[in-house]
């Protein structure tokens, strides 16, 4: 088999995964990456060399275009901030890179046209790296729904919980500021909307949300009392005795690449914000109301201070209801030195509960659904779709890490996931619902 040259622009905390999927990989050699901080890329090559592979050359971002052509790249993955997607995935394009980013694609509608068009130019390859597909229970959902188990789908009821632990992260870190995530619509829901777009069969014609920031941010702590009065975590001696802080230094891998980095002077980033501070313009607790081409409808609930983490999903068809729920966190002990228990994405959550799929036909007693239940982070899917964009391991480790074969996500699937995110942005702005179809 052919080695592919990988590279990878973003060398933060999630990219590490697919550091350690391709080095583990004999037909991929991880020849680039890309970061503003030297640091963060050596914390990478450090891990490639932990892992008997040899250590990337490494650029600064405003030379990476010039550098995929230096380096031969055949691959790109794109893990920088969100807003700054589009700038990557079109420049690899036009190198002939074929490219994977983590969702969500970008984060407005002018970026996701851009990428569109370039994808159209240049005839290039775009995955989107929507991982809850890989679920082995959502995909049993996905089959169910698919064979007709209650017939027409005509509603959806969706209800996501972000405990206190994890929700929080998302209002230490860059993700607090809309412009560079797109709020919670677009970065975190981006994932839901994905799934339920891909278990309807079904595309987003209207969205209509409403929302705010309730719980987070220095008013509503000043108001709550749960306000501690410190900028960022690290170095606070008020931040200690604070169970929404985070302590980088208890986690090896947030301390090399976050402290370190400040350390050395070369990068600004502060990870460990105050979540109660100021700058805060996302929300954190959202409805939204969806209509699809099927003439299905969603309710759909995000909620990013719950005391337990998992959701409730419903689906109301012609033919009788399934429901599906999943505890992912049962619940949050008040850590003061948070550790990797504030970050979520290559970890399994520390109190995980259960997940139960309930099919309730007309005329019939309900009954459970069972599934294959595989190990690992979000719930198994992140190995089956690691196997289904790279490939196999090659030492049968990943044997029974089968992909969900042909379920992988296109540009077309992430700028309908966006499609949602981004109307339901602009229905909060005027208060009126939005047709996707003026997006873009």
């Amino acid at each position: 088999m052919t080695t592919r040259r990988a590279a990878i622009i973003g060398t933060g905390h999630r990219a590490q995964m697919y550091t350690q999927a391709l080095a583990a990989r004999a037909h991929y050699d991880v020849a680039l990456l890309s970061d503003p901080s030297p640091t963060r890329a050596a914390h990478h090559n450090a891990l490639l060399a932990s892992l008997g592979a040899r250590p990337a050359a490494t650029c600064a971002p405003e030379d990476f275009a010039a550098a995929l052509r230096t380096h031969s790249i055949d691959e790109v993955l794109v893990t920088t901030v969100d807003a700054t997607h589009h700038t990557y995935i079109t420049a690899a394009l036009k190198a002939g890179c074929r490219v994977v980013t983590e969702k969500p694609m970008t984060t407005d509608a002018a970026k996701c046209t851009t990428i569109l068009d370039t994808l159209d130019r240049t005839g290039g390859e775009l995955s989107v790296t929507f991982n809850y597909r890989y679920n082995p229970a959502h995909e049993k959902v996905w089959q169910l729904l698919r064979d007709g188990a209650i017939g027409a789908i005509r509603s959806v009821h969706f209800e996501w919980l972000l405990d206190v632990r994890h929700g929080a992260d998302y209002f230490r870190r860059w993700h607090r500021e809309k412009r560079h995530s797109g709020g919670l619509l677009v970065h975190k829901s981006g994932h839901h909307f994905d799934l339920v777009n891909w278990w309807l069969g079904a595309a987003p014609t209207r969205v209509h949300a409403e929302g705010g920031l309730v719980f987070y941010g220095r008013d509503n702590g000043e108001r709550t009392g749960l306000r501690r009065d410190y900028v960022r975590a690290h170095g606070s001696a008020e931040a200690a005795a604070d169970p929404f802080a985070i302590d980088l230094t208890a986690d090896p891998d947030l301390d090399s690449l976050y402290v370190a980095a400040e350390a050395a002077g070369d990068s600004a980033y502060v990870r460990d914000r105050n979540v109660f501070g100021d700058a805060i313009d996302i929300e954190d607790d959202l409805s939204v109301l969806v209509r699809y081409d099927t003439g299905a409808t969603m309710t759909y609930h995000l909620t990013a201070y719950s005391p337990w983490e998992g959701y409730r999903v419903m689906f109301n068809g012609t033919g009788g209801r399934l429901e599906l729920e999943v505890e992912e966190n049962t619940w949050q002990p008040p850590r003061p030195t948070a550790g990797a228990g504030g970050s979520h994405g290559g970890v399994v959550m520390a109190h995980p509960g259960r997940t139960s799929i309930l099919l309730r036909p007309l005329w019939e007693e309900p009954r459970e659904i069972g599934y294959e239940k595989t190990a690992g982070s979000h719930g198994g899917g992140d190995l089956r779709m690691l196997k289904e964009l790279f490939g196999p391991l090659g030492d049968g480790s990943d044997e029974g890490a089968a992909p969900a074969a042909g379920k992988g996500a296109t540009a077309r699937d992430g700028a309908l996931a966006l499609a949602v995110g981004v109307a339901g942005n602009a229905s909060l702005v005027s208060g009126a619902p939005v047709e996707t179809a003026a997006l873009w």
